[in-house]
C-alpha cells in the first residue's frame, strides 16, 4: 500500500474517473456474485440444519417405539410365564399336566421368536422338562463346546434369582458355531432369564427362558427395520445382533438408548442408524445452479487475463516434456518401435537401431515380415505378432512374448517384446508401441543353472533318506527330496519333528535349532515318529547341520535315515525275553490262585453261616421293620458271600484247566444280574446302563458264574472308557452303555450273541491287537489279566470274544467300541446237571 499510494495521488481527475469506471465494470459483478453466493449459502445452510433437526427428532421417536416394543414384550413374557408357573405348581404335576404345560410353552415359543428354549427347574435346581422337545437350535446348545458354558450361566442365574426371589438375567453367552451354519447368526448370542415361583415365602420352582439376541430385533416392526438399522450392544460396545448387514453412510444419524428389562437385567444398549435418504434433486440442483453461475461469472472475468499466461506456461511445459522424453528414449537400452494400424513401422529409437544394425530411415515404413527377423522364424513370428497386436487391441494392456532378432552382422539376440496400443488425444487407437529387451545373456545363465540344478536334484531324489532344508528365521521349508515328501508331505512339520522341536507361533524355529554353528554336524540321534497313514511307528537316524542358503540366510540341513527294520528286530528279541518271563509269571500266578482260594473259602463260609444264623434268629421277631429292611439285606450278604466262594472255586478250577460247571441257564437272568452288580458304580459316576435282551431266548448250556464275571468285567471297562471322554459336568448328556443278547443267524447253526456297546474313546489300533495278551494293560494299576481271563472263559465254552471300534460319520476318529461274545446254543459232549 505504501508503494501504491504515491501513484494514486499523482493520477489526474479524468484518470480517476476511468479507474473508478473500470473498477466498477470489473469488480461490481464479482462483488454481486460474492454477496449472492453468501446469501444463498446462509439460506441453504439454515434449511440443512432444519432438515437435520427433523431427522434427529424422527430418529429419537422411532428408537423410543422400538425400545417400548422390546420392554413390553419382556413384561408380557414374564407375566405369561409366571401365570403358567403358578398353575403348574398349584396343580399336581402328573404326566398329563406336564404335557399340557409343555404344549403351552411350545405355543409361546412359536409366537415369540426371541425365545429359544423354556425349562422348568424344580426346587432342587433340577431340570424337569424342556421345550421345544425337537429343535435344530438345541443341537448347538447341547454341543460339547457350548453345553458347559450354557449350564454354568443357567446355574449362576438360578442362584441369583433364588437369592432375590425376583426374575434375574444371565450375562450374554457367545456360542461356538461355524459362520456358514444357517442358524449361526440367529443363536450365536444368547442369555438366560429365570422367573422364580414363590409360594408361602418358599421357591417352588423356576421357569428358565433362553433368549437370543437376534430374536429381540425381530420384535421391531418391519417398516422401521426397512428405514433404519438397529443394533444390540453390550456396555463395552460388543455387537450382539444387527438387523441388517447393509452399511450406513459416514454422515448417517445415530442414536442409542439403554434397555431396562428388569431389576437384575444385563446392561444392553439399543442403537439406531439411518440409511442414506432419497436424493433431494431440487435442493441439489438449486445448489448446483447457484454455484455454477457464480463460478462461471468469476471464471469469465479472470479467464481472459490468465489465458496468455497459461498458454505460455503450457508451451514451456510441453517443450520440457518433449525434451525429457526424447532424452529418455535416446538413452534407454530398451529398443522401442511404433507401428501404424497397417503394422508398418513409424518410429524407432537409437537403441532399436543398435540392436538390428539398421538405420531409422531404412526401418521406417517396413511391414512384416521384417528383415531383422530370422529367416526360419519369419512366418511364426508374423503370426505371433498379429495375435499379440489383436489381443492388445481388445484388452488394452501390454502383451509380452519371447522371440529373437538378427543383427545386420549376423548376430542372433534373444529378446522379450512388450506390445501396447497407441492412443491419441481423442482416445482413438492409431497404432501400437513395442519395446524389446535383450535377454540373451540372462537366458543363457538361467539355462546353465537349470541344468546344474536338475543334476543335483536327480541325485537327491534318488536317495533312500529324507533330506530337508528349513530357514532359521522364518521356519519355511526351502527344499525336500522325494523320500521326505512321501513320508512327511510338503510342509516343514516333519523336519521339526525329526529335529526334536516344533514351529513357534511367530514363525521362528524352535529351540532345537536356535544356536547355529555353520558346517558343524550334530551327533546322530534316533527319533521315533508315528506314521499317520498306517498308524505304525517309524524310527529314523537323524543328522543335521547349519548351512548358508542361496539368499544369504542361515538354514538347517537335516538328513534322516529309516532304521525301523533294525529297531523292530531289537524289539522282537526283547518281546521273546518278555514271553519267557510271562510264562514264569503265569505259573507263579496259578500257584497263588490255588493258595488264595484255599485261604478265602473258610472266612467266606463263616460269613455266610453267621448271616444265616442271624436271619434265623430275626425271623422269629415280629417287628415289621426287621422283616422288610434287615432280613433281606442279610440274605443278600449271605448270597454274595456264597457267590464269592463259588467264583473262587471257579477260578481255582480254571487255573487247574478243569472244565466249566455248565448247566442250562437263562441268559436274561445273567444279564440282569450283571447290570445290577455294575449299575451302582455306574450311578455313582453319573452314567446309565441299558439292557436289551430278545424275548423267548432258549436256555444255554453254560457256567453262569463265569459268564456273569465276564459280563461284569466288560461293563466296567465300558464305564472306564466313558469316564475318559465325558467330564463330570457333562455326563448327564452321555449315552448309556448298552448290553444286548440275541441270536446270530448269520452262522450255522445259530449262536447266542451278547454285545456290550459304549460311546467312549474306543481302543487304539496298537492296543486292540494286544489287549487279550496276559499282563498287557493300559491302566497304571492294572495287572493285564482281566480280558485275557475273559477270552479264556469264553473259549472254554467253545465260543469267541472280540472287540471292534466305531467310527464317526466322516470316518476321522473313533466314537466308541463294541465287545461281541458268540456262544454255541448246544455244546457237543456237554453234560447237564439237572
Amino acid at each position: 500500500m505504501k508503494k501504491i499510494a504515491p501513484y494514486i495521488w499523482k493520477l489526474k481527475p479524468l484518470q480517476w474517473i476511468r479507474r473508478i469506471r473500470g473498477f466498477r465494470l470489473v469488480y461490481t459483478p464479482l462483488l454481486a456474485i460474492i454477496i449472492f453466493t453468501g446469501v444463498m449459502g446462509i439460506i441453504l445452510g439454515a434449511l440443512q440444519l432444519q432438515e437435520k433437526d427433523q431427522q434427529e427428532s424422527a430418529l429419537y421417536r422411532e428408537l423410543s417405539i422400538a425400545k417400548q416394543r422390546i420392554q413390553l414384550r419382556f413384561t408380557n413374557n414374564v407375566d405369561v410365564l409366571q401365570s403358567m408357573g403358578r398353575d403348574y405348581v398349584s396343580i399336581n404335576n402328573s404326566s398329563n399336566v406336564k404335557s399340557a404345560f409343555i404344549s403351552q410353552a411350545e405355543n409361546l415359543l412359536q409366537s415369540n421368536r426371541e425365545i429359544a428354549q423354556i425349562l422348568w427347574i424344580d426346587e432342587s435346581s433340577q431340570r424337569q422338562w424342556i421345550a421345544p422337545t425337537i429343535n435344530l437350535k438345541r443341537d448347538w446348545f447341547n454341543h460339547p463346546d457350548n453345553a458347559p458354558v450354557i449350564s454354568a450361566a443357567l446355574k449362576k442365574t438360578i442362584e441369583l434369582s433364588a437369592a432375590t426371589n425376583r426374575p434375574a438375567f444371565s450375562q450374554f453367552i457367545t456360542l461356538k458355531i461355524p459362520t456358514n451354519e444357517s442358524t449361526a447368526r440367529e443363536v450365536r448370542h444368547i442369555f438366560w432369564q429365570t422367573i422364580p415361583q414363590v409360594s408361602e415365602n418358599e421357591t417352588k420352582g423356576m421357569v428358565a427362558v433362553l433368549y437370543t439376541a437376534q430374536g429381540l430385533l425381530d420384535l421391531i416392526p418391519g417398516e422401521l427395520k426397512s428405514q433404519y438399522r438397529f443394533t444390540l450392544l453390550t456396555d463395552n460396545e460388543k455387537v450382539l445382533a444387527i438387523s441388517s448387514d447393509k452399511n450406513t453412510p459416514r454422515r448417517a444419524f445415530s442414536n442409542q438408548t439403554t434397555l431396562d428389562m428388569g431389576v437384575l437385567s444385563p446392561n444392553l444398549i439399543l442403537r439406531i442408524d439411518t440409511y442414506p435418504p432419497a436424493t433431494n434433486l431440487t435442493f441439489r440442483m438449486l445448489i448446483g445452479v447457484v454455484l455454477g453461475l457464480s463460478a462461471f461469472v468469476i471464471w469469465s472475468l479472470w479467464s481472459v487475463l490468465k489465458q496468455m499466461q497459461v498458454r505460455q506456461e503450457v508451451e514451456a511445459t510441453l517443450r520440457a516434456e518433449t525434451n525429457f522424453r526424447s532424452a529418455m528414449e535416446n538413452s534407454t537400452p530398451v529398443g522401442i518401435r511404433a507401428h501404424d494400424m497397417n503394422r508398418a513401422i513409424t518410429y524407432v529409437n537409437p537403441a532399436f537401431c543398435e540392436m538390428t544394425g539398421w538405420s531409422a530411415a531404412e526401418l521406417i515404413g517396413l511391414e512384416p515380415p521384417f528383415p531383422f527377423w530370422p529367416e526360419a522364424q519369419k512366418n511364426d513370428l508374423s503370426e505371433r505378432m498379429n495375435l499379440a497386436l489383436e489381443l492388445s487391441k481388445n484388452q488394452e494392456k501390454k502383451i509380452g512374448m519371447e522371440g529373437s532378432i538378427v543383427n545386420r552382422n549376423g548376430t542372433i539376440l534373444q529378446t522379450r517384446t512388450f506390445i501396447a496400443p497407441l492412443i491419441n488425444e481423442k482416445g482413438q487407437q492409431t497404432g501400437w508401441v513395442t519395446s524389446l529387451i535383450d535377454i540373451s545373456e540372462p537366458k543363457k545363465i538361467r539355462e546353465e543353472l537349470a541344468a546344474s540344478q536338475d543334476r543335483f536334484i536327480t541325485v537327491l531324489e534318488g536317495l533312500d533318506a529324507a533330506v530337508s532344508v528349513v530357514s532359521k528365521e522364518s521356519g519355511e521349508l526351502l527344499f525336500a527330496n522325494r523320500f521326505y515328501r512321501e513320508r512327511f508331505g510338503g510342509n516343514a512339520q516333519g523336519h521339526f519333528e525329526l529335529a526334536g522341536g516344533n514351529v513357534a507361533q511367530s514363525g521362528e524355529i524352535a529351540p532345537a535349532i536356535e544356536s547355529p554353528s555353520l558346517y558343524q554336524e550334530s551327533e546322530s540321534e534316533e527319533i521315533q515318529l508315528l506314521d499317520e497313514s498306517t498308524g505304525a511307528s517309524k524310527w529314523y537316524e537323524v543328522r543335521r547341520r547349519f548351512v548358508p542358503w542361496v539368499d544369504g540366510d542361515i538354514a538347517q540341513l537335516l538328513i534322516a535315515t529309516d532304521i525301523t527294520i533294525r529297531i523292530e528286530a531289537n524289539e522282537l528279541m526283547r518281546q521273546q525275553e518278555e514271553r519267557m518271563q510271562f510264562s514264569s509269571r503265569l505259573t507263579t500266578m496259578g500257584e497263588m490262585a490255588s493258595s488264595l482260594a484255599h485261604e478265602l473259602n473258610q472266612p467266606l463260609s463263616a460269613i455266610s453261616n453267621y448271616c444265616m444264623g442271624v436271619i434265623k434268629r430275626l425271623q422269629g421277631n415280629l417287628d415289621p421293620s426287621l422283616q422288610t429292611d434287615i432280613i433281606p439285606a442279610l440274605q443278600k450278604a449271605s448270597d454274595q458271600a456264597y457267590r464269592a466262594g463259588t467264583i473262587i472255586q471257579r477260578i481255582k478250577g480254571f487255573v487247574k484247566r478243569s472244565e466249566p460247571q455248565r448247566k442250562p441257564s437263562d441268559i436274561n437272568e445273567i444279564v440282569n444280574d450283571a447290570v445290577g452288580l455294575v449299575e451302582i458304580e455306574a450311578h455313582r459316576h453319573r452314567f446309565s446302563i441299558t439292557a436289551k435282551v430278545t424275548e423267548n431266548l432258549p436256555l444255554v448250556d453254560i457256567d453262569p458264574v463265569l459268564i456273569l464275571q465276564v459280563l461284569v468285567n466288560l461293563l466296567k471297562n465300558s464305564l472306564d472308557s466313558l469316564r475318559e471322554v465325558y467330564p463330570l459336568s457333562s455326563r448327564w448328556s452321555a449315552p448309556s452303555v448298552t448290553i444286548s443278547a440275541d441270536l446270530d443267524t448269520s452262522t450255522f447253526p445259530a449262536m447266542l450273541r451278547i454285545q456290550v456297546t459304549d460311546a467312549g474313546a474306543g481302543i487304539a489300533e496298537t492296543v486292540i491287537e494286544r489287549m487279550f495278551e496276559p499282563f498287557f494293560s493300559t491302566k497304571n494299576d492294572g495287572m493285564g489279566m482281566g480280558l485275557n481271563i475273559c477270552r479264556s472263559v469264553i473259549e472254554s465254552h467253545q465260543g469267541r470274544l472280540w472287540a471292534k471300534n466305531h467310527m464317526d460319520v466322516e470316518q476321522t476318529k473313533r466314537s466308541g467300541c463294541t465287545f461281541t461274545i458268540l456262544l454255541p446254543l448246544e455244546i457237543p459232549g456237554s453234560i447237564s446237571n439237572l
